[in-house]
């Protein structure tokens, strides 16, 4: 515990020397979103790095998220505690055969997920998240082909609410959410028949078919704050709990274990840890670094996405 607290007192030295903002996703350890100054899902992350007035983020996330920050953020230092903290969506869609397709068909409209590299941003028209995923595509003319990228279960969705016919979608998936199974739900329904299931756009149909609400990380946590309900299924990464629990204290909620590991944590978020970010604020490693060119590139359809209300 003495270990514990000094490596948090080093952390807030090195966080005021550094003048730097720590950033937290929704599913980073409960240590680590203890000490940020921003816990959010992707979409409020990335306008929370928009906006800050600093010299450092240290982003603790995975990497395509700081990747974002540092195209917003070009002249600041951008730090992720681990490097190997990546994203199957990411790995999943490479860059080689996006701009391939761009060359093929040069009138369609890439709209690619947050949740992808900086080189794959660079060759979208807009990109989206969870949360504004339906919007980014409606704004959209509905003459225009849209490829949707890289999450198929999400692409189905976005696909289901906008009726769109003219919408190819990638084949990858979230290795948390797509392996969610449905009997799992059901089973777990049956031990809690009062409590509602909330679930993210990105688990699988059979899941998202028995939602009472579907939506982002944090609107799931907006949806289950002001709920009159008293007890909750949640269909996403359990590190979520940790905010559920601080704003709805009152409240119950039960998270379902996925094929993968029998848990519902993402393997690439928890690669962060306390001991991690305190050295990256002191080296300031590891450190992005984009080029200019392809920063420029990627902003393009980032402002597009943060333009929309």
């Amino acid at each position: 515990m003495l270990a514990t607290r000094t490596i948090v007192e080093d952390i807030l030295e090195l966080k005021q020397e550094r003048r730097a903002i720590l950033l937290a996703h929704h599913y980073q350890e409960a240590e680590i979103q203890e000490l940020a100054d921003w816990v959010g899902d992707s979409l409020e992350l990335a306008r929370k790095a928009r906006d800050f007035e600093g010299d450092v983020i240290a982003f603790c996330g995975v990497w395509f998220m700081a990747e974002t920050a540092k195209v917003l953020n070009p002249t600041r230092t951008v730090i992720v505690p681990d490097r190997e903290a990546s994203c199957s969506l990411v790995e999943s869609c490479a860059v080689e055969p996006v701009r391939a397709y761009r060359q093929r068909h040069p009138d369609h409209v890439i709209v690619s997920y947050i949740n992808t590299s900086v080189e794959v941003k660079a060759e979208s028209d807009i990109l989206c998240t969870s949360r504004n995923a339906v919007q980014v595509v409606n704004s959209i003319p509905p003459e225009k082909t849209v490829l949707f990228l890289p999450d198929q279960n999400l692409g189905n969705y976005v696909q289901r609410q906008t009726g769109r016919c003219n919408m190819k979608i990638w084949q990858g998936t979230c290795i948390v959410h797509a392996t969610f199974p449905a009997r799992r739900v059901v089973a777990t329904r049956s031990e809690h028949p009062d409590a509602l299931i909330v679930a993210h756009p990105e688990c699988p149909q059979a899941v998202l078919d028995m939602a009472d609400f579907i939506g982002s990380t944090s609107a799931i946590i907006d949806y289950c704050v002001r709920s009159d309900a008293r007890e909750f299924i949640v269909m996403t990464e359990s590190g979520v709990g940790h905010s559920l629990r601080k704003l709805a204290p009152d409240k119950i909620f039960h998270f379902v274990a996925n094929e993968n590991c029998n848990c519902s944590e993402c393997p690439y978020m928890r690669l962060n840890t306390l001991e991690k970010l305190r050295d990256a604020l002191q080296n300031l490693e590891p450190r992005v670094e984009i080029a200019e060119d392809l920063m420029r590139r990627a902003r393009v359809p980032l402002d597009r996405m943060l333009a929309l209300r």
